[in-house]
């Protein structure tokens, strides 16, 4: 029996060793000062975050993909009066961590589609409210966001988005998708 306790409590010591931490040490004696040091490291990956929409608020994947409708139905004789829609915002966000961030406007086509029917991405009026530091990139361009200091950018804004509703187009619900793109070094 107390062989087995011996052998237990050395399995159990031989387990627990690599989890005990060894500090530098230094004795004096006498009227000498004694020194021990101890180093810190902070490890830090390199981050880029871009959240158009629902879910800028947390650092975190968020699938949900926002849609911002125009609806002329209840006032037709609007349609194509050259009047623009009232805006609707999205909260942005883009943070990174090394370097210039580019940001590219992707859209699905060359403009908004209900089967054969466009309307042209150029009827999308978009703006910022903060367009020195994070302006909206037009559909097939690229916008760079200010960086804060040294390789860090932590940049949030409304963009708004309107319809400019110059033409009068075919009847029906017209569809695209703009995807924002964020690359860094």
């Amino acid at each position: 029996m107390k062989k087995s306790l011996f052998i237990q409590t050395a399995v159990a010591l031989a387990l627990a060793a690599p989890l005990l931490a060894s500090a530098e040490s230094d004795i004096s004696v006498g009227t000498a000062a004694a020194a021990a040091r101890l180093n810190f490291q902070v490890v830090i990956p390199r981050v880029l975050f871009l959240a158009v929409g629902t879910g800028n608020a947390t650092l975190a994947d968020n699938t949900t993909i926002d849609t911002l409708t125009y609806d002329y139905s209840a006032n037709a004789a609007d349609v194509g009066s050259g009047t623009d829609s009232a805006a609707q915002g999205v909260s942005v966000r883009v943070l990174g961590n090394n370097g210039q961030i580019a940001i590219a406007a992707a859209g699905s086509g060359t403009g908004l589609t209900n089967g054969a029917d466009i309307i042209p991405w150029s009827e999308i009026l978009a703006s910022s409210t903060d367009a020195t530091n994070f302006n909206v990139p037009a559909v097939g361009a690229n916008t760079a966001p200010v960086i804060n200091s040294g390789k860090v950018t932590n940049r949030t804004a409304t963009w708004n988005f309107a319809y400019s509703n110059t033409a009068v187009a075919a009847p029906g619900t017209y569809s695209g998708q703009v995807t924002y793109t964020a690359t860094m070094p």
